[in-house]
């Protein structure tokens, strides 16, 4: 690895003196003169006609400054690609949790009471909510006029309840199976979960008089936000600005548009700002959770551990609508066997409407549980062979110069010594008590592509500042901007500001998602960098005399060979102001290299409660050159915690379609008492996707842990619990019918 001067180093947050004082401002803490607040009466039924509305109540409570209703907002609909959601349920409700009506009302208590008083006489109807219940011909349409709506992908021939399906792969899966000597199958579930940030969905707007609309909110996306709220509110994009606020928490969840078009229209109607928030009931019992999925897998294999052919089919319930997902569907499922040579492979994939809550892009979309699947039964395909995993895996691992079973090819593989790197640093192999199971499982992710522009400024104090319109979710983004620019510079990261752009200063920014930001925009902020520098060289040239191919830069000085000099300051005054420089990237598609990573779990499990215990944890990934060693840690540790959750205890339980887990004492996730010893081994490659052959981190880290887990679970017990979360309830049942 090149040594560098600020890249590779650790830093600290640039936004951390401000969220550590209180002095960082979210959507919740804007409150322009004379806001109003809205509430939103919610159905409690997840399939129902609504047979009449009747508001007078809530309309004549002091207060209350403007009522909406299905009936005000017809013909309205809202989404990130497929606009199927409307913004308050017009003559049926699709899911318990639907908004049903919305009142504006001096302040939250008279909000939330008026909502309250609204009167709504339903039709109860019987609720479609099992996913492969409702992907079949005969059963109730969910959206009977589905085809008016804009934004499938692939819009369907006619009316269905699977409204996505799609096909990819490599080979001739059927002669794959007839050259096996053996074929297994198994089925997966994974549960609906939510993503659990902090902040919950919060938005403020303002519509002046002249139409000019400004907007405050908990969205990573916010260019993709204004077009969506333009759209569903019919009006012009260049209309609206959204400001920018820090982002409490994310993982993928804060992409779509919730209550910001319904905010619009409160302003216009009032003539007042309006803000909305959700409470955490509302967020558990209404928000955009992470698909539950059904998985059909199916193995062909030599008898000497060779896979000959795979076919994996998956039907994700998408719940009420599609408006959600920014693509419409899921993305990440084309992604789950990047690390598997495997001749002739197909995936199909099926997004169902059903009447549960509506799903949408959670860290890993559709990879984590279509990697679960895959990850576990192949596994068991080593087991019923009476092969270690390890020794199949290495028979089957992706190598240089073979393509994956989705039909890529990537460079510099190192599946292989990612792998072993793992093994390596856990111990797989080493003595455990009988309770005690080792699990392994693997997974690989490209970065995404997108487009972004970047700013950096340099003042005559020998400060920078570098300008991006990225609305950044607790990554560390901004302190690996801010390395990037100080490593072009030549100065500490220490004097570089990072500013945020509003949405009229840019044309376009593909916004936090994907883990793209390190591809997507470090190239932007590299190349305003350079110009900028580039600009201070050629005006100091100008000054001096000096020629500017013999200039360099560092610590505030342009040097001209190692013995004279002249400051910034000065330049920079003599040049008449701040010098600048601007950068724009825009990737497109995959990158020639992918990200590897492999997890080993070690558990221990209690066969008297089925309790699962994790003991340690290792987690070896491929990487390329780390911009911010300690962001870069807590990324995985981050991902990985994320991962425990969701192994063993996550899950959004329902009764006839109702949210019951509506608070974080019911709806749990890991805590530091969870935790285990965690273990990373990193194995360095010489190239990457973006400037210093830098590799994404974001999402690699969550994708293998489930299985990982699960796999170990089936070590300490030689049974196979297909669905997770892997509860000590599931365990112990699967324990006592062994047992039996």
């Amino acid at each position: 690895m090149a040594d560098f001067r600020v890249i590779g180093h650790p830093a600290g947050r640039t936004e951390g003196p401000d969220k550590t004082t209180g002095s960082a401002l979210y959507a919740f803490d804007v409150c322009p003169p004379g806001t109003l607040w809205a509430k939103a009466l919610r159905s409690p039924y997840a399939a129902a006609r609504i047979k009449a509305i009747d508001a007078s109540q809530a309309e004549a409570l002091p207060g209350v400054h403007a009522v909406l209703t299905g009936a005000n907002v017809t013909g309205l609909l809202q989404g990130r690609q497929v606009r199927d959601v409307p913004l308050l349920a017009q003559d049926i409700v699709r899911f318990a949790g639907e908004k049903v009506a919305v009142v504006a009302a001096d302040d939250e208590e008279t909000a939330q009471r008026a909502a309250a008083m609204i009167a709504v006489e339903y039709e109860e109807m019987t609720p479609l909510l099992d996913a492969q219940e409702a992907a079949r011909a005969d059963a109730r349409l969910i959206h009977p006029d589905m085809g008016a709506y804009e934004g499938f992908r692939r819009p369907p021939d006619q009316p269905s309840n699977v409204f996505f399906s799609a096909t990819f792969g490599i080979g001739d899966v059927d002669a794959g199976f007839a050259e096996a000597d053996l074929v297994f199958e198994d089925e997966y579930r994974c549960a609906r979960t939510h993503p659990a940030f902090f902040e919950p969905r919060c938005c403020v707007v303002s519509v002046e008089s002249d139409g000019r609309a400004h907007v405050w909110s908990s969205n990573k996306t916010p260019f993709g936000l204004r077009q969506a709220l333009a759209l569903a509110v019919g009006v012009d994009e260049e209309t609206i600005v959204v400001h920018p606020v820090h982002v409490g928490g994310d993982f993928g969840s804060k992409t779509a548009p919730f209550d910001e078009p319904l905010a619009y229209l409160l302003s216009v109607r009032t003539g007042r700002p309006v803000k909305m928030v959700m409470d955490q009931v509302e967020e558990l019992g209404a928000g955009n959770p992470k698909h539950a999925a059904v998985m059909r897998v199916k193995t062909g294999v030599t008898r000497d551990g060779h896979i000959t052919a795979h076919l994996q089919e998956m039907y994700f319930d998408s719940g009420a609508y599609a408006g959600l997902m920014p693509l419409g569907a899921l993305a990440g499922v084309d992604r789950i066997a990047a690390n598997w040579h495997i001749p002739n492979a197909r995936f199909d994939q099926h997004h169902v409407y059903t009447n549960n809550l509506p799903g949408g892009y959670m860290r890993g979309p559709g990879e984590v549980q279509g990697s679960f699947a895959m990850e576990s039964h192949l596994d068991e395909v080593a087991r019923r062979l009476d092969m270690d995993p390890l020794e199949f895996r290495l028979k089957n691992i992706l190598r240089e110069g073979q393509r994956t079973p989705m039909n890529e090819l990537f460079g510099e593989v190192r599946a292989e010594e990612t792998l072993r790197a793992a093994i390596e640093k856990s111990r797989y192999g080493g003595p455990k008590r009988p309770s005690v199971g080792r699990g392994i499982a693997m997974c690989a992710r490209p970065a995404g592509g997108g487009e972004s522009y970047a700013e950096v400024v340099l003042n005559t104090d020998a400060s920078v500042v570098v300008r991006t319109p990225i609305f950044e979710p607790g990554t560390g983004a901004y302190t690996m901007f801010a390395q990037v620019a100080a490593e072009v510079l030549g100065v500490d990261v220490a004097s570089v500001d990072v500013q945020v752009w509003d949405t009229d200063a840019v044309p376009f920014d593909s916004g936090v998602a994907g883990s793209r930001t390190t591809r997507m925009a470090v190239p932007a902020v590299h190349e305003a960098a350079g110009a900028a520098l580039d600009a201070l060289l050629q005006a100091a040239a100008t000054q001096t005399g000096w020629p500017v191919d013999a200039l360099t830069s560092s610590d505030g000085q342009v040097w001209h060979g190692g013995a004279e000099s002249v400051s910034w300051a000065s330049v920079i005054e003599t040049a008449g102001g701040p010098i600048s420089g601007r950068g724009h990237s825009q990737v497109i598609g995959q990158p020639e290299h992918t990200a590897f990573a492999a997890q080993v779990a070690e558990v221990e499990v209690d066969e008297e409660t089925g309790q699962v215990k994790i003991l340690r944890f290792t987690s070896a990934h491929d990487v390329g050159t780390i911009i911010n060693p300690i962001a870069h840690q807590g990324q995985i540790n981050g991902a990985v915690v994320m991962g425990f959750g969701y192994a063993l205890q996550e899950e959004l339980l329902t009764d006839n379609g109702r949210v019951t887990t509506l608070s974080l004492a019911d709806f749990k996730v890991p805590n530091v008492a969870d935790l285990p010893v965690l273990e990373t081994a990193l194995v360095t490659s010489t190239a990457g996707a973006a400037p210093y052959n830098a590799k994404a981190i974001g999402e690699v880290p969550l994708l293998a842990v489930a299985p990982a887990i699960a796999n170990a679970v089936r070590d300490a017990t030689g049974l196979r619990v297909k669905s997770l979360p892997l509860t000590a309830e599931r365990v112990l049942a699967a324990l006592r019918e062994r047992d039996a």
